[in-house]
């Protein structure tokens, strides 16, 4: 699997929280619900790890999230590679430093019919997925969302949450591939200066744009 398709499969991943108001009446999703809108910015470090079908990790990476709604977000990763996805305006750029490529893509297309716009507050959780509540493990309490659209690049997204914050995700494609990310440091609403979500292509770099 290409680090390109690595990072637009977290890209899908971290959009698909959003600031719905639901009206489920189980207590976790209740909690989800309460972070969600409460969650005007938000920075954190993060690991990611991908673990095939046979169910060993294949490569772990790390680096700060930043987010500020509406539609603002910055991942940098810093371990073992760099590369950044920096979104504004209605744009995405993903930044892979190593091929000194950038992409640059409308929103709607980086995230195209899946169940996507996490944290963007731009779709309904009720309305694109079933939400179950699936207990606690280790600190974490955790619910799984279910995409309602059969046509969905993923089978399920578990959101885990701890002491009521953002605490990690997994995610299961239909490439039989799962995708699990954890946070630490978590900072809720801290204030983010704008030039963390803009991105100027380094001199030099090959631009592709749809």
């Amino acid at each position: 699997m290409t680090k390109t398709y690595t990072l637009r499969l977290i890209l899908l991943t971290f959009f698909l929280v959003n600031s719905s108001t639901t009206q489920a009446a189980d207590e976790p999703v209740k909690q989800l619900q309460a972070f969600l809108k409460s969650s005007k910015s938000l920075t954190a470090d993060f690991k990611q790890v991908l673990i095939n079908e046979s169910g060993k990790p294949t490569q772990t990476s790390s680096g700060i999230f930043y987010l500020q709604r509406p539609g603002k977000f910055r991942w940098n990763y810093l371990k073992p590679f760099q590369q950044e996805i920096v979104s504004t305006s209605g744009k995405v750029w993903f930044y892979d430093t190593d091929l000194d490529q950038v992409t640059i893509k409308k929103l709607d297309e980086s995230v195209g019919s899946t169940p996507a716009l996490l944290l963007s507050g731009t779709i309904s959780l009720d309305d694109n997925f079933t939400m179950e509540d699936q207990g606690v493990d280790g600190e974490m309490q955790w619910i799984k969302l279910l995409p309602k659209n059969q046509e969905s690049s993923f089978k399920y997204i578990l959101i885990g949450l701890n002491k009521g914050s953002l605490g990690g995700m997994e995610l299961s494609d239909n490439f039989g591939q799962l995708t699990r990310i954890y946070f630490t440091n978590v900072q809720l609403n801290p204030p983010i200066k704008p030039t963390v979500f803009e991105f100027v292509a380094p001199k030099g770099a090959d631009v592709f744009s749809d």
